[in-house]
């Protein structure tokens, strides 16, 4: 009994540290989309609210990603080109930033004390595109995100991440 609480407090650090990894790439990614947005647009409606919002739906997508992996999304296909793969997981998981991005406005909207039929609204007349375009830039930054970690899968799970964030021994004579 011991053992299987040691091993579940290790399979749950390793969890955490995933978790982290993912969520860390996902808010680089959305930080500097609503960062560029901003200076782009000169928007000065960006607030840290928005900034935080971002953080947020990073760590909701990055957990989202790990369980959709915890249940075999892209288990059942192992036999196909792991990029088909990487690309599949990246269309899925990206519509579902997408649809982060509509709670978002709502959310926003209603915490403006606007009505959701208002917030709904204001989307479609404003921040369609916006969203469109959002969605479209997290599936092409997801496509290296997806491949590595379809190649990690082939290798070994965590051999890859083992290889990239893990100091090695240097061999002797080196």
């Amino acid at each position: 009994m011991a053992e299987d609480q040691k091993n579940l407090k290790e399979k749950a650090a390793e969890e955490l540290r995933l978790m982290l990894v993912i969520t860390a790439f996902l808010a680089a990614v959305f930080v500097s989309f609503l960062t560029y947005r901003r200076l782009i647009s000169r928007e000065f409606g960006v607030t840290s609210f928005h900034y935080g919002f971002a953080i947020l739906e990073a760590l909701i997508v990055a957990k989202v990603i790990l369980i959709g992996k915890a249940i075999g999304i892209g288990k059942k296909s192992s036999g196909r080109v792991l990029f088909r793969n990487a690309l599949r997981d990246s269309v899925v998981y990206a519509l579902l930033v997408g649809v982060f991005a509509i709670l978002e406005h709502v959310v926003e909207g209603l915490f403006h004390h606007e009505t959701l039929a208002a917030s709904i609204q204001k989307i479609l007349e404003q921040g369609l595109y916006e969203i469109l375009g959002r969605t479209l830039i997290v599936f092409v930054a997801f496509i290296p995100f997806f491949t590595l970690w379809e190649l990690d899968r082939a290798l070994g799970e965590r051999t890859l991440i083992s290889l990239l964030f893990r100091k090695r021994a240097t061999p002797a004579g080196s």
